[in-house]
């Protein structure tokens, strides 16, 4: 297994990020590409001792983004995951 902080790379904090806070005990995840439900779980309990209660992930791929030089490039592929917490639980995000 990674190290979980390779797993997880960063929290994605956006309007609907926090809607999906308030409302369903949501929090959303910048993961890496290739880690799956259980590894992401398993390195939320371990990063902040948390109960895992649901996992959804997915992928978003580059976009061809082109300069004013007419460089022509691509944005990085990316995962997202999205994850419930069990009822009670929360993560202090300040």
């Amino acid at each position: 297994m990674k190290d979980v902080y390779q797993i997880i790379r960063n929290i994605r904090l956006s309007e609907k990020a926090a809607l999906a806070t308030e409302l369903n005990n949501e929090y959303v995840f910048e993961v890496d590409t290739k880690a799956n439900k259980l590894e992401i779980a398993q390195a939320v309990k371990s990063i902040f001792g948390k109960k895992v209660d649901h996992v959804r992930t997915m992928r978003y791929d580059g976009k061809a983004r082109r300069k004013r030089t007419a460089q022509a490039g691509v944005t990085s592929s990316w995962k997202k995951a999205i994850v419930r917490l069990a009822p009670g639980e929360k993560i202090d995000l300040t």
